[in-house]
């Protein structure tokens, strides 16, 4: 994780241990702890076997990494959600409702925020600020996956249908919250049996299973790799699944005191609050 001292300063590094508690790391950024892993690996299972931390709950958690390209995404990558999507008219980019390459775009880096940041919705004139909760891959050197953690891929949908291309409606300041905490990709032996969750005020609103990405974690990394240069921190947002808000009708836009609760197994929950 990364994270802040209750006294505040320099952003740290630290891991959970066994006890819940965060065992501090020191300071840094997870960028530079990924692209130093093989020398630092022990170090860090040292730390995690240690007995003695702070509480979770005494420490302000921030993104755990903050990559150096934007956040990369994928769009319409669960066939239920593709459907949902095709239907709801927000959809300007192609007539394909399933597509059969990976519609990729990306969100700016100032979208970033942490784990019970606020999500400011009143800045959109719109009305139609939308959560879409996701499993995000996280790189190591070498584009090999790294880990994995949370994002969500909040939207504005109006701006995203008036501008075609999604970049300007995924990218509002504040809508791209990630975390709580990064999983190494050791801890999870097989990614396609975790689900995805979302609740809005605690009303279920999206959960489907990894298994039902129409393309996989491998082929979304080899497809962006291929053309971009990717980097150790670097994210890929993995998709949405069905129940998203545009999907019910009327949409089930985001209002100022929204909670939004994205869970995946075995990571935690992403929870922010809207404002």
């Amino acid at each position: 994780m990364t994270y802040e001292r209750p006294e505040g300063g320099a952003e740290r590094l630290g891991v959970l241990n066994d006890a819940g508690e965060v065992v501090d790391l020191g300071p840094g950024s997870m960028q530079g702890l990924i692209a130093d892993w093989p020398e630092r690996a022990d170090e860090v299972a040292a730390a995690a076997a240690t007995r003695s931390g702070l509480p979770l709950g005494a420490v302000r958690l921030l993104a755990p990494v903050r990559p150096r390209n934007n956040i990369m995404c994928v769009g319409k990558n669960y066939a239920a959600h593709a459907q949902e999507f095709a239907g709801s008219g927000f959809d300007a980019s192609q007539q394909q409702a399933v597509p059969d390459a990976p519609v990729i775009f990306t969100k700016a880096l100032s979208s970033l925020v942490g784990p019970d940041d606020a999500v400011r919705v009143s800045a959109d004139d719109t009305g139609t600020s939308d959560y879409e909760g996701e499993l995000a891959v996280v790189l190591g050197p070498d584009q090999e996956v790294f880990g994995y953690t949370i994002v969500n891929d909040l939207t504005v949908r109006e701006l995203q249908r008036r501008h075609v291309q999604f970049f300007v409606g995924k990218s509002a300041a504040t809508y791209c919250p990630m975390g709580p905490v990064l999983v190494t990709a050791d801890e999870v032996p097989d990614v396609r049996e975790l689900w995805v969750r979302t609740t809005v005020n605690g009303e279920p609103r999206q959960a489907a299973p990894v298994a039902d990405l129409i393309f996989d974690v491998a082929t979304l990394v080899a497809t962006i790799g291929a053309y971009v240069r990717l980097e150790a921190g670097d994210v890929i947002a993995t998709g949405t699944p069905a129940g998203v808000g545009i999907g019910f009708d009327p949409p089930k836009y985001l209002c100022p005191g929204d909670v939004v609760e994205v869970s995946v197994d075995g990571i935690g929950t992403l929870r922010n609050t809207c404002v």
